[in-house]
């Protein structure tokens, strides 16, 4: 029997090399389902801000804010603007941010790399933004128990990703491209999240996903 890594969201080792590339190796976990690259072939900070940096988030940019207004509309459906938000990895250009403090919303910003706000993370807020993010999680257990706890009664964590499914063609799927991207999700570890971490509910429509607190 190989001996195969821990899952870094369900802390199993119940999981199976499911490709094996130029990318590197990745395992597909039989629990949650996550797909997660062998950890040594996860980027130094060094590399990943640096990749980071390279990214072109001008927020003046109309196909930049189409591309995040999914979770803008949803935010701006379920809350009123005197509701406190987090921009959760904002990154070096947090459109989000500017899109919805544009129609009254306040967020705060927090991001390893470009806003390390330590303070941030002690307040509770009624609805979170995470866009373009969670493929990143080295340690997405902890990260989405994190959230969880930041999130005020019936708030929400509104996420962007690119999921994956089993019709995939994952040699040939250039979102695993990215060596920044480690890990990724499919339905059923959205759902598996939902059920782990106690939120009430998840919704997916398409990359948009929100949990319920």
């Amino acid at each position: 029997m190989p001996n195969h890594p821990i899952c870094p969201l369900c802390k199993l080792n119940d999981n199976f090399e499911y490709y094996n590339g130029n990318e590197g190796i990745f395992y597909r976990c039989n629990t949650c389902d996550l797909v997660f690259k062998a950890s040594i072939h996860y980027p130094s900070q060094k590399t990943e801000k640096e990749r980071y940096l390279t990214h072109n988030n001008d927020i003046t940019d109309i196909g930049y804010q189409n591309f995040v207004s999914p979770i803008v509309e949803a935010v701006a459906t379920d809350f009123p603007t005197n509701a406190l938000g987090l921009d959760f990895g904002a990154g070096t250009g947090p459109v989000i941010t500017k899109m919805l403090s544009d129609k009254g919303y306040s967020l705060t910003l927090y991001d390893t790399f470009f806003h390390p706000n330590r303070e941030a993370l002690k307040l509770s807020y009624n609805f979170i933004v995470c866009c373009e993010v969670m493929e990143h999680f080295h340690n997405p257990d902890k990260e989405f128990a994190l959230l969880k706890s930041l999130l005020k009664p019936n708030g929400k964590l509104y996420c962007m990703t690119d999921l994956f499914s089993t019709t995939t063609n994952f040699e040939n799927w250039n979102y695993k491209n990215d060596k920044t991207h480690v890990v990724f999700y499919s339905e059923t570890t959205l759902k598996w999240i939902q059920q782990t971490f106690n939120f009430s509910e998840v919704k997916i429509d398409g990359r948009l996903i929100v949990f319920t607190s």
